[in-house]
């Protein structure tokens, strides 16, 4: 068993004690020891074998990469059109006519573009800035603003269809993505009403709103104004629909499926480039091309805004890469079939507590989600499946419990970012720590509903 408690041991102490030299606190430098030690105590020495696991890696992972990619372009121009606006205009017309509607609104508004987008950090940054204003003039309390500024973005990151947390936590457990993400559509929105309620009752004290918040306009009348900024919301909407219907099982209305079935054809049998084969990719490449119709989309133009998104993706991109060496590394030196046969003598309640309270863990110590996926569920949903529960069920527990553990304190990094942008709006300070201990009982029922998938 040496040769599976070094690589988890070597990547978990690299990533939890900062004060190694050089390497401590790094996911990159964690990741590639981990992948590196896997394979020289397997007897792999060849450059040539470390190269052919990594690419092995990248072809498992490629799916992901590519939808984090062009997830980012999407997003871009979304911003772009200013889609975000006419959207929260939208919901607070239509539930922002009394104090705890303008705050669900608020949350909805969030709640909705992380869905769309798929990454919290620039949900929080775009979106919730817009949200910081009314908060503060209904009252609530600087860090309850950034508590839910955190809750709406987070939520609404791991809210499909593109949902950066599902589609790793399903490559990760070699899971069917579609079966995750339909199974997604309820418990994703489940957590969000139940937090979304809690906190509207929790922080909302006003009893009517300040003359300058209620609506000038009926969400009719900035629907009329606006509808153009949001047709490749609803074409992606309209994918979605057609795609996991009630009739997909009988007949096919998936228009992305067909349109590129040529390219689907091709690109499966080619490594790495088989990922262009998802649909959640060709969806976002669908709808991005849409966006490209309206001018001010052009007029940015496709360099200025492929250079924006790349330059986004390559923090999340270059831990993909390191990642995809570590998985790998762990296929070609049989650490997987090692672990899965471990788990497989082991009692699974113990399995599912320990392997949950190690995701918890991890998230509280690196403030990310998929850190906390790459390093504990990288090889705690293999031994889940090899226990007995289905990859997709896996997956999709996984993935709530990253979604929950990143917000933990100490390391909530979304929470650092947000409590900076607070501040600066309202000219007040918003405090770290009470900012988080406020967003943590949302979170933890977020995290005790992915242990709960575990046991259903």
């Amino acid at each position: 068993m040496v040769s599976v408690i070094v690589p988890i041991a070597l990547l978990l102490v690299i990533v939890l004690v900062k004060k190694i030299p050089y390497v401590g606190g790094s996911v990159h430098a964690a990741l590639l020891a981990a992948a590196a030690s896997a394979l020289l105590l397997s007897g792999i020495y060849s450059p040539a074998a470390w190269f052919m696991a990594w690419v092995d890696g990248l072809n498992r992972l490629s799916w992901v990469i590519l939808i984090a990619i062009f997830g980012m372009i999407y997003s871009e121009t979304q911003l772009t059109m200013g889609t975000m606006d006419t959207v929260l205009k939208t919901c607070r017309a239509t539930f922002g006519k009394s104090p705890r509607g303008l705050y669900v609104s608020s949350m909805i508004a969030m709640i909705i573009f992380g869905a769309l987008l798929g990454e919290g950090l620039s949900v929080a940054t775009a979106v919730g800035v817009l949200c910081v204003g009314p908060l503060n003039d209904m009252g609530l309390e600087p860090e309850e603003i950034s508590a839910t500024l955190v809750l709406g973005a987070l939520l609404g990151s791991l809210c499909p269809p593109i949902s950066n947390g599902i589609v790793l936590a399903a490559a990760l457990c070699g899971a069917n993505f579609d079966t995750v993400l339909k199974w997604s559509f309820l418990t994703v929105p489940f957590c969000i009403v139940v937090i979304t309620i809690f906190y509207a009752f929790r922080f909302v004290k006003i009893k009517a709103l300040p003359e300058h918040l209620i609506p000038s306009e009926t969400a009719g009348q900035i629907l009329k104004k606006e509808w153009r900024t949001l047709v490749p919301m609803m074409v992606l909407l309209l994918i979605m629909i057609l795609r996991f219907g009630p009739w997909s099982s009988t007949v096919n209305l998936d228009f992305v499926s067909i349109m590129w079935a040529p390219l689907t054809r091709h690109v499966r049998s080619i490594p790495f480039l088989n990922g262009l084969a998802n649909l959640i990719v060709l969806s976002l490449v669908t709808v991005t091309i849409v966006t490209f119709v309206y001018k001010p989309v052009r007029q940015r133009g496709i360099v200025d805004i492929f250079k924006a998104s790349w330059k986004k993706f390559l923090p999340c991109g270059t831990v993909q890469a390191c990642c995809a060496l570590m998985i790998g590394a762990f296929y070609a030196s049989g650490l997987i079939e090692k672990i899965s046969a471990w788990a497989a003598t082991l009692e699974l309640t113990v399995l599912k507590f320990g392997g949950s309270f190690a995701m918890g863990i991890m998230g509280m110590v690196t403030g990310s989600q998929s850190t906390t996926q790459n390093t504990i569920l990288s090889f705690f949903g293999p031994a889940l499946v090899a226990s007995g529960i289905s990859p997709e069920q896996a997956a999709l527990g996984g993935a709530h419990l990253a979604m929950g553990a990143q917000a933990f304190p100490p390391a909530d990094l979304c929470t650092i970012v947000v409590i900076g942008l607070v501040a600066g709006v309202i000219g007040k300070e918003c405090n770290y720590l009470k900012s988080m201990m406020k967003s943590l009982p949302g979170f933890l029922f977020l995290y005790s509903v992915g242990i709960i998938i575990f046991f259903l």
